[in-house]
């Protein structure tokens, strides 16, 4: 770490839980944010500020005016350039130091494995059940750590999944694919603007804690948000041993 890098990042080096052995990890490592939207803005923000060293953007859709109430990555200037591009500029202007690598394109197949295998840690800032499932059935392959984030109108959501740990669950064990869940946009359903900051910069957290080691992440606890009364739930689940993902692994 050069002068300038423990000048920039010295509140985290005071910190006992990072110090320069963390943050040192953090400069080193590798996060792939899937979805520049209302999660993946303040979530990828503060994994530039921080200094994770490469961070990978991936977004296949264009700035809309109705995306900045709060996609605070974005601004009106952007509108219509490509949400990995628009986002790249204002992480780069955030942190120089960063390489951010932008993918204008929905991730799957063969290119979602490469990506999450090269990967730290996952942070799934998306908005539909089909990704989030084959985030995590990549995550689950490549032992690759995931945070996964959920936002809707006053609710939020957050989990920590990594198999490295054993008897770690999945995102499978706690919402099977196929089951009856009601997929909700918040282009119909509307979305309180400060609760994707939220919950976006929980996932940054809890990111910043798995790559650094710095205290326990919310590995087999569901963390849920009311917005309206800004009231906190914690709801713990375990490992389903007929997991059609995990179980065999």
């Amino acid at each position: 770490m050069n002068d300038e890098q423990l000048l920039r990042y010295s509140r985290h080096i005071l910190l006992d839980e990072i110090g320069i052995e963390g943050q040192s990890r953090i400069i080193g490592a590798h996060a792939l944010v899937i979805g520049a939207g209302g999660l993946g803005s303040p979530a990828a923000l503060y994994l530039a500020s921080a200094g994770v060293g490469r961070i990978t953007l991936a977004d296949g859709d264009t700035v809309d005016l109705t995306n900045l109430q709060r996609q605070i990555l974005h601004t009106q200037e952007r509108v219509g350039q490509l949400k990995a591009v628009s986002g790249q500029t204002a992480l780069s202007l955030i942190n120089p130091e960063v390489t951010v690598e932008p993918i204008s394109e929905r991730l799957v197949g063969e290119r979602l494995e490469a990506l999450v295998a090269d990967a730290d840690v996952v942070l799934d800032c998306c908005d539909n059940f089909a990704t989030r499932h084959a985030v995590n059935r990549a995550c689950v392959k490549h032992r690759t750590p995931l945070v996964s984030g959920a936002a809707i109108r006053f609710s939020g959501q957050l989990s920590v999944f990594d198999l490295r740990r054993e008897n770690s669950p999945c995102y499978h064990c706690l919402f099977p694919e196929g089951d009856d869940v009601e997929e909700t946009r918040c282009a119909v359903m509307g979305i309180f603007a400060p609760l994707t900051g939220i919950i976006g910069a929980m996932q940054a957290a809890e990111a910043l804690k798995v790559i650094s080691g710095a205290g326990e992440p919310a590995v087999g606890r569901l963390l849920l948000l009311d917005g309206l009364k800004m009231e906190w739930r914690s709801v713990k689940f375990g490992r389903d041993p007929q997991c059609a993902v995990c179980a065999a692994t």
